[in-house]
């Protein structure tokens, strides 16, 4: 029987190592001695880091996915979410995304099913927070943004209408700020088509619990972002948490309460729910593996990407990890994908160690600030460094292709504030957007089978 290698998940880490195992792979696949299995519950990769420009409309959906039937040429594709593993048993469980449940085993299993937005225990939060993880919740947050405008223009209440341009974004990491920079520079150029509205009255407040905005950038970079939002008039507050939501209002740690309609909230991120029920140790929540990326006590186990607590072999600190980053993961894959052949020659497993090649943050229109290499860029210079950094991460040249239209596209003809009616007539919660379903533990998975 052919061996089966199967791959959870299709973002950065799951997508590349697929790749590698089919270039690595293609004689023992075309013969049928080695079978690898894509279960993933979209046709196409997202590339995140360009989501809040889907949002703030400078590029369209699709031009930040990147199709899976075309990326993927020799593994099969089963469309759905691995919702448990038995990993004693060699068995997943795969919820099809026609709601049929069916069990899948596996010889070799590659776990990058990714993470999900990670909320906390606040009064309201998961009633009336938006999110902005996916492309559903991009496409919805930009509706819900400029529903705002119109309904505060036709308004006739000066209540309402105050409240209804108040945006509130929690979270000061880079999703956080990106989301509110491009957002702020959407409404801004918006108001052009709103005459009733006074431009001072639209208000953008980012809120963090962290005393520095963005800390990953060092100190000076991240003082200078924080600086130029300020200048466009987005209110940054920092050392501020959030302790009560409601429909009409936010209320901050400091006691202070906002009147506004618009929560946008990403707070961070957690290892996807599989994880917890696997039965092996976690680290911060994340799977912990080998500098192999291999899961201990589990020959044949490997996780990568955000799931994954994989050691950080380019710091002095025994105990660091890699952070949850694209450039990671897509260089885990490499590795990842190479250590499964090892695994299947008998030949011995590398580890995995990658210098940090330095961040990026895109802050709309020409701002941008940039750490590449060691260097600090701001402005126009970092912009350029930033798009070309996400054109070059890209997997495919018809992505990149479509990336750059958009943007000469947007540069030139600006945007139409055109709202597509997706979800108008309901609120949709993180939880649903994320496709929040039950996990089964390895005693369910079990029972299943007997």
């Amino acid at each position: 029987m052919a061996e089966r290698i199967v791959v959870v998940g299709a973002g950065f880490a799951g997508l590349e190592t697929v790749k590698r195992l089919e270039k690595v792979l293609r004689a023992e696949i075309a013969d049928g001695s080695v079978e690898v299995v894509l279960v993933a519950p979209n046709d196409y990769m997202l590339y995140l880091p360009l989501l809040p420009q889907v949002a703030a409309g400078v590029i369209t959906a699709q031009s930040v996915t990147v199709p899976l039937p075309r990326a993927v040429r020799r593994a099969h594709r089963l469309p759905g979410t691995v919702v448990g593993v038995d990993l004693e048993r060699r068995t997943c469980v795969v919820h099809k995304i026609s709601g049929e449940e069916v069990d899948l085993p596996f010889d070799r299993i590659v776990l990058a099913p990714g993470s999900v937005t990670r909320q906390f225990d606040i009064p309201g939060l998961e009633e009336h927070a938006l999110g902005m993880k996916n492309l559903a919740q991009a496409a919805y947050l930009r509706d819900h943004v400029i529903s705002q405008l119109e309904l505060a223009n036709a308004a006739t209440d000066d209540a309402e209408r105050a409240a209804r341009c108040r945006f509130v974004v929690v979270g000061g990491g880079y999703a956080g700020t990106e989301t509110a920079a491009c957002l702020q520079l959407l409404t801004e150029s918006a108001l052009k088509r709103f005459p009733r509205l006074d431009p001072g009255m639209v208000r953008w407040t980012l809120v963090d619990i962290a005393p520095r905005l963005m800390p990953e950038l060092g100190k000076r970079l991240g003082e200078q972002a924080l600086d130029l939002l300020r200048r466009r008039g987005v209110e940054i507050r920092l050392e501020t948490g959030v302790s009560d939501v409601t429909d009409e209002s936010v209320t901050l740690s400091d006691g202070e309460t906002i009147a506004c309609r618009t929560l946008v909230w990403t707070a961070g991120v957690t290892s996807s729910p599989l994880v917890k029920n696997l039965g092996v140790e976690l680290v911060r929540g994340r799977v912990k593996v080998g500098a192999d990326l291999q899961v201990e006590g589990h020959p044949g186990v490997f996780a990568l990407g955000d799931c994954a607590a994989v050691p950080d072999l380019t710091q002095e600190d025994a105990d660091a990890i890699c952070p949850p980053t694209a450039q990671h993961a897509t260089r885990m894959a490499t590795t990842a994908a190479d250590n499964v052949v090892a695994s299947l020659r008998g030949e011995p497993l590398r580890q995995y160690k990658h210098h940090d090649l330095g961040l990026v943050v895109d802050l709309g229109g020409t701002q941008a600030v940039a750490h590449p290499l060691n260097l600090e860029l701001k402005g126009a210079p970092a912009q350029l460094v930033t798009r070309g950094y996400h054109l070059f991460a890209l997997p495919l040249m018809r992505t990149r292709a479509r990336v750059v239209a958009n943007w000469i596209l947007h540069l030139f003809g600006g945007d139409d504030f055109i709202r597509i009616g997706f979800l108008s007539d309901r609120r949709a919660t993180v939880d649903e957007f994320e496709g929040t379903r039950s996990y089964l533990s390895r005693e369910e998975i079990r029972a299943r089978a007997s």
